[in-house]
């Protein structure tokens, strides 16, 4: 099957959308990502072994699945910030460059312009 899916998973509630294009999956991804990252608002937790900042929480993970082995993704974080990774079950960092989103960072992943640990398998 062709195209592109795109998971939206937050807290308990999961939506799947498909796609024809790579660029409109995309543009659903970043809107739908950035939209999620406006009301990220996790409290601290503390645990009788543990303490985790909002920022060490997921509150929201964006997952896009594509041809050729494209599995990419935004985690969402609980102080609104966003992270891009690649991967499936070894999710990898996306690392951001200067003055670059998270959004930003996964497109050239996938464009294949970054390094090389951050392009996907099959992509490039």
């Amino acid at each position: 099957m062709a195209g592109y899916s795109l998971t939206i998973r937050e807290r308990a509630k999961v939506e799947r959308d498909r796609f024809e294009d790579l660029g409109t999956a995309l543009s659903e991804l970043e809107l739908r990502g950035r939209s999620l990252q406006e009301g990220a608002r996790a409290r601290p937790i503390d645990l009788p072994t543990r303490h985790f900042e909002p920022i060490q929480q997921v509150v929201a993970r964006l997952e896009l699945v594509g041809p050729r082995r494209l599995r990419v993704g935004i985690d969402v974080r609980g102080d609104g910030s966003a992270e891009g990774w690649t991967g499936r079950v070894r999710r990898r960092l996306i690392e951001q460059r200067e003055r670059e989103s998270a959004y930003d960072a996964l497109r050239r992943a996938i464009d294949g312009t970054g390094e090389a640990g951050d392009r996907p398998a099959g992509v490039g």
